[in-house]
């Protein structure tokens, strides 16, 4: 079975080696490349396409967000994982509307950061649960919960995939738990997106949490 290859982009080098290290303790998973700043990154990911990329965002000469803009016009199927200290919800905004396919905190523990590489890796989002309700609890300030729901016409379906999406299932688990097909579960992703005004799952997922459109 191929091995999830990751590319790991961050400015300190015993973090990188720690990384390294936990995952080569690990079967299915191979570090193929590394970068210490973007700069670095960019140049090397012109001759590499990793399944995932472990994106740090405050970097010497080139920072996350300006090395992970490029990455995504160069290879827009790009899996970028962002993986940092900061609880900051303007990086993590920022982030997400460039395209990152998820978040993470540094001192998440080890199996939590292989299940976001391996959710990551397929094209699912992964959001860190502490991350995620500390981003919603400093931005939420005006619920409109169940008057929004109306005003957007959300269908009851759609408000069952909303639900199970905000609880990180895939596409398949969702399609598996409603009895629907993956495709209809995208198109259902498609509407909600374009009701909300959304680019993306993971801003779908923090404007539903912020907007108290799911409790969780």
């Amino acid at each position: 079975m191929k091995p999830i290859t990751v590319f790991i982009v961050d400015d300190h080098k015993l973090f990188r080696e720690g990384i390294k290290f936990a995952l080569s303790k690990k079967e299915g998973f191979e570090v193929i490349e590394e970068s210490s700043n973007g700069s670095e990154f960019i140049e090397k990911i012109k001759a590499v396409t990793p399944d995932v990329v472990l994106m740090d965002i405050d970097m010497p000469k080139v920072n996350g967000f300006e090395a992970t803009q490029f990455a995504l016009k160069l290879k827009p199927n790009l899996n970028i994982l962002v993986l940092s200290m900061h609880a900051d919800q303007g990086h993590y905004l920022k982030m997400i509307e460039l395209g990152v396919k998820g978040f993470i905190l540094k001192d998440s523990g080890t199996e939590d950061l292989l299940q976001a590489i391996t959710e990551v890796s397929k094209g699912n989002n992964f959001f860190s649960q502490e991350l995620l309700m500390n981003i919603i609890l400093k931005k939420n300030d005006n619920p409109t919960g169940k008057a929004l729901a109306e005003k957007l016409d959300i269908s009851p379906r759609e408000y069952q995939v909303l639900e199970l999406l905000c609880q990180a299932c895939s596409n398949q688990e969702i399609a598996d738990k409603l009895f629907i097909s993956p495709k209809t579960v995208e198109g259902h992703k498609a509407h909600l997106m374009q009701k909300t005004g959304t680019q993306n799952s993971v801003a779908l997922v923090l404007y539903s949490i912020k907007n108290h459109l799911i409790n969780l």
